[in-house]
């Protein structure tokens, strides 16, 4: 989302004007940064360089990755230009991230593996790569201890091997890359959607049709920058769902991504009125069907107590092989957590 620019302004050239503020995210220094009258128009990643102490434009621009830099209350690019009146918010951390991801014996469910690939069944919980909040304990981490060497695409230092990311707390499948070759080739087919993934949702509700696709643009929620929400200036995505099982309050369904936004499955479920059963960013957690009777919220409640999280899970992944051009398929157990909530209502 491009940032509201102000009505340019004419004037001397002036030094921006920043000021300090304490109330910025834990273990976060936060600077706002008001352009004058008078400054030229240029990168916001250029101008932050020069007018923070002890930043490189590296760092920069992994603020802004990271969402640390808002321009007018909004996240921006690192090629957004400035202009006078933009205030520009950035929330340094104290402590510097690490320049790269560092090997941790983190245990790891490895579903196939060979000299080129390795596949992983990923807990809920743990987040594919480093970054904002989380330098350590993540996929990439494990990975490294785990395997002899990793790709270094797509900043290998940080994301070594990673070629696709699932949210935190999705469970399922992944792989990823020890070599580059391998990982342009597995890029390219995850972007021209040949990959063959299946996911497997406990969603609230009764579906009106068995069987359906989704077609609805995302983009970033208005109302918190964090979240993804259906907008009308957003890309366009498609996710096909297919019932499984129903239940007396929820259904078990498959889906299928046609595109790879950010949140997609999630929000589009929650968009049609089937939110996955206990996400706590897309309305799981609340009762969104049935009669709320003290007995049926005691039995949700005591259901969510079971998973902390999303019900959802990435239970197959197909591809073809960069280098010996085999089909492979893969399926996964569900977790424990989800298998448990199923046994319950079941």
């Amino acid at each position: 989302m491009t940032a509201r620019r102000a009505k340019h302004q004419t004037g001397r050239t002036a030094p921006s004007e920043a000021r300090v503020s304490f109330q910025a995210e834990p273990g976060h220094r936060r600077v706002e940064l008001l352009v004058t009258p008078g400054q030229k128009k240029e990168r916001i990643d250029k101008f932050l360089t020069a007018q923070l102490e002890n930043s490189s434009r590296a760092k920069i621009q992994k603020y802004i990755e990271d969402d640390c830099v808002l321009v007018n209350g909004e996240p921006v690019r690192s090629s957004y230009k400035i202009l006078p009146g933009d205030t520009i918010t950035v929330n340094i951390p104290t402590s510097a991230p690490p320049d790269k991801a560092v090997p941790e014996n983190i245990p790891l469910n490895v579903v196939f593996e060979d000299e080129h690939l390795i596949v992983v069944n990923k807990p809920a919980g743990m987040v594919t790569h480093p970054g904002h909040g989380n330098w350590t304990g993540t996929l990439a981490n494990a990975l490294l201890f785990h395997c002899n060497r990793l790709s270094t695409l797509n900043d290998g230092y940080v994301r070594p091997g990673i070629v696709h990311r699932l949210d935190k707390d999705t469970s399922g499948l992944i792989v990823a890359a020890k070599d580059d070759v391998t990982h342009a080739s597995l890029a390219r087919q995850f972007f021209d959607h040949t990959i063959d993934r299946e996911y497997w949702a406990l969603v609230w509700g009764k579906l009106s049709m068995p069987r359906g696709l989704i077609e609805a643009d995302l983009g970033r929620s208005k109302s918190d920058r964090k979240k993804f929400a259906v907008v009308e200036e957003g890309k366009f995505a498609a996710t096909e769902y297919e019932l499984l099982k129903e239940f007396k309050y929820l259904s078990l369904v498959r889906l299928k991504l046609h595109t790879g936004r950010t949140h997609q499955i999630r929000v589009h479920l929650s968009h049609i009125g089937h939110p996955v059963f206990g996400d706590p960013t897309y309305h799981g957690r609340r009762i969104n069907y049935g009669d709320p009777t003290p007995k049926f919220r005691q039995e949700i409640t005591r259901l969510l107590k079971i998973i902390p999280r999303q019900a959802l899970h990435a239970k197959t992944l197909g591809f073809i092989h960069p280098i010996t051009k085999v089909h492979l398929h893969f399926d996964s157990e569900l977790a424990e957590d989800f298998k448990a909530v199923l046994e319950q209502i079941g």
